[in-house]
């Protein structure tokens, strides 16, 4: 797969994650556990990116002893998850159209 399409799609796979509220890295792998594949060494990169475009914010609180770093989604987080919904609606009618919905 084209990096830059995965990339997008990965990124999107996180948003949505995060906007069904707070999370932190690991349990935003098992939210997503059934929709992509995804590693801690290829989210954490994309956490950072989020976070510098403004998509995202995080904090960092104890739990356990130790320290988590929690994830929250934006108001432009939001309009980037929806722009992206809309980019993947619009390759999936063109997959359509090429491959009559067959893989």
């Amino acid at each position: 797969m084209d990096i830059q399409l995965k990339k997008g799609i990965l990124d999107v796979c996180v948003l949505y994650a995060l906007s069904r509220g707070e999370s932190y890295g690991y349990k935003i792998i098992s939210d997503l556990e059934g929709i992509i594949e995804i590693s801690e060494s290829t989210l954490y990169p994309i956490l950072k990116r989020l976070e510098t475009g403004g998509y995202i914010t995080a904090r960092t609180a104890e739990y356990s002893g130790r320290l988590r770093r929690y994830y929250k989604i934006t108001a432009a987080g939001l309009k980037k998850l929806k722009s992206g919904k809309e980019d993947l609606q619009e390759i999936y009618g063109i997959y359509k159209t090429i491959f009559g919905g067959r893989i």
